[in-house]
């Protein structure tokens, strides 16, 4: 059983840097490759030939974000001729964003440094029946008591009477950027007045969604919550920029930066099995969200006429045939309906590979991915196609959420 409370992470460690400075599409580039480095660095040679920028070029946004504190030194390379090349590593330390993962039953809060690392975690249990209000108090509490807890373990600011590293109420991105991450001010309770560097903070919740205005929309069984404006809400309270997303979108996007489905240009489904089912579409390396964010509405598709009622008013979906199959404990029957429905978005898409994860998977991840599989392979007999390869996903929607606001810092955005 899963206590409330933050559970940091061993060496986590705490930002300094300003990152109203990384605005550029080639400080993005250049920060993107110095993270894919690691700890070992990367020379700034070979910063400038895989960015196609001019030696100069980056020399300037090194020294910027040296300045910064987002890079530092990683030691020396030997040279082919002349002295020893200088290896530069990202800072991860020098920043943070927040994920929240807020579920029918239970909101997970992660707090992650540059490089995706989780350094401290926190779960506690919610109630989406309590209505709007009172879950923005409980997500504003549990983010805050986070960062609090991540700053006290840090000790004092790094500076007297400067920059703390917090944001404030500007928006890293520039503004009302792609992903619709707007900063307000004005905020009456801030995590950007904490000494942790926060960026933002992700949220992804069960849809439907506008994540462009963070605005929800009827969640199954929940109507009270249609036109909420989440996003706004919480941004003011927080005082750092917001962004939201459903969580299936969100999950595949960290999966997606993680490389779970190799190359960049990959195009995959990944299939959400919690509280309620869904699934995240990542097409040709980008999420697909579709012109509604109304995408990935997998557990309603109608697979039984006169079946079972769902919470969506129709009978027969797959969420609620696969709901049930569980609640009888019969998690055979419950993996071959979630192939089915596979089948069916794979005959659609076209996809490279399946992916199948969420609570309930991961609690007994066999008989899911068995069903899954059976399911996939016939069909693939059947059209005398290759079988598509099915894994369980390690990838956890907090995560994902932290990566909505990490995503676009490094020129990874998606739309």
């Amino acid at each position: 059983m899963r206590s409330p409370g933050w559970a940091a992470v061993k060496g986590a460690g705490g930002g300094g840097a300003n990152l109203l400075a990384v605005r550029s599409h080639n400080t993005a580039l250049v920060l993107d490759l110095l993270r894919a480095a690691g700890a070992g660095g990367v020379s700034r040679l070979e910063l400038a030939e895989r960015t196609g920028l001019t030696p100069q070029a980056v020399s300037k946004i090194t020294a910027r974000l040296r300045e910064e504190g987002l890079a530092a030194e990683a030691g020396h390379r030997a040279s082919t001729g002349g002295k020893p090349r200088t290896l530069l590593r990202l800072v991860p330390e020098a920043g943070h964003a927040v994920g929240v993962h807020l579920d029918r039953d239970g909101v997970r809060t992660v707090l992650v440094d540059l490089a995706g690392t989780v350094v401290a975690q926190r779960w506690a249990p919610a109630d989406f029946g309590v209505g709007a209000e009172g879950v923005v108090e409980l997500v504003v509490r549990e983010v805050t008591a986070g960062v609090a807890s991540l700053e006290a373990a840090e000790g004092p600011s790094r500076s007297d009477g400067g920059d703390r590293g917090g944001l404030g109420g500007a928006a890293p991105l520039g503004g009302a950027g792609p992903l619709g991450v707007s900063a307000l001010a004005g905020s009456d309770v801030g995590v950007s007045a904490l000494g942790v560097s926060a960026l933002g903070v992700g949220v992804a919740l069960p849809g439907p969604l506008d994540h462009l205005r963070g605005v929800l929309h009827r969640a199954t069984g929940f109507p009270e919550w249609d036109g909420f404006p989440l996003r706004d809400a919480l941004a003011r309270r927080l005082g750092v920029p917001v962004v939201v997303d459903k969580d299936t979108n969100a999950a595949a996007l960290g999966l997606a930066l993680g490389g779970a489905a190799g190359g960049s240009g990959s195009s995959f489904a990944y299939l959400y099995f919690g509280t309620g089912l869904g699934a995240g579409l990542v097409l040709g390396g980008a999420v697909h969200r579709g012109a509604r964010t109304g995408a990935g509405e997998f557990g309603h598709q109608v697979v039984q006429r006169g079946g079972p009622l769902c919470g969506c008013g129709d009978r027969g979906c797959v969420e609620a045939l696969c709901l049930a199959a569980v609640a009888r404990g019969d998690l055979p029957e419950a993996g071959r309906v979630l192939g089915v429905g596979a089948a069916n978005l794979v005959a659609l898409l076209d996809v490279d590979l399946v992916l199948i994860g969420g609570r309930t998977v991961t609690e007994a991840p066999e008989p899911f991915l068995r069903g899954v599989t059976e399911v996939l392979d016939a069909r693939a007999h059947r059209t005398g196609q290759p079988p598509l390869p099915v894994r369980v996903a390690a990838g956890g929607v907090a995560e994902g959420a932290a990566q909505l606001v990490l995503a676009p810092v490094f020129g990874r955005a998606d739309d």
